[in-house]
């Protein structure tokens, strides 16, 4: 009976050993899940900084889209808006008349002279005979816009006292120089026809007393 009494005691420390070895097992197994819940979690914090790394490359859209606003913006000092009322300010603008104006398109400040003409009776007084007109377009071959004249010849009474400039041909000089009445006179019976343009001011008696050329190339 001792024997067997031993023989249950060991199989008894064996089972018990047994025991304690399944529990010390399971406890370091319920250790291993909390590591891996651990592991879990830092996997799902280090799935924060990858989220972050997404809202970095939304965030860092933000200043490739901020260069492209300038670029689109009309208050670029290149903008075409800025170089639009320089544009309307410009000559080249304006339309030019490609045949004989219209009496719309005649310029009311600027004659072609042909001839001077002496009045009989009057001595203060010489007539010009001119052309009213308009700048035509500029041809390829040609430097500037011609003086497209209209209608037929037009007489007009100048004062012999008239303030006159002049430029080339009649002078030699591209800036309008003083000359004398009796000098222009001289030079349009020398030219006839020649159709030089001037601007002209009327005074309070109707004739012409300032007429100054305008310079063409």
């Amino acid at each position: 009976m001792k024997v067997k009494v031993n023989r249950l005691r060991s199989v008894a420390v064996v089972l018990a050993g047994v025991a304690l070895t399944a529990v010390l097992t399971g406890c370091q197994g319920g250790d291993d899940d909390t590591g891996s819940s651990s592991g879990g979690a830092v996997g799902s914090s280090s799935a924060t900084p990858s989220g972050g790394a997404g809202a970095g490359k939304t965030a860092g859209a933000s200043p490739s889209a901020g260069p492209s606003t300038p670029s689109g913006s009309t208050a670029s000092p290149s903008s075409p808006a800025s170089a639009e009322p320089v544009a309307d300010a410009t000559p080249s603008a304006v339309p030019c008349a490609d045949g004989p104006p219209t009496v719309e398109e005649v310029d009311p400040d600027e004659i072609a002279l042909f001839r001077i003409e002496e009045i009989d009776g009057i001595t203060d007084k010489v007539n010009l005979v001119l052309q009213h007109g308009a700048w035509g377009c500029p041809g390829k071959d040609t430097d500037g816009p011609p003086f497209v004249v209209t209608g037929e010849d037009s007489r007009w009474a100048m004062d012999q006292g008239a303030y006159v400039t002049a430029v080339t041909p009649i002078v030699e000089s591209t800036e309008n120089q003083r000359i004398g009445v009796q000098e222009l006179i001289d030079w349009v019976d020398a030219h006839p026809d020649s159709g030089l343009v001037f601007r002209y001011t009327v005074g309070a008696d109707g004739a012409i007393h300032r007429l100054e050329q305008v310079f063409t190339p």
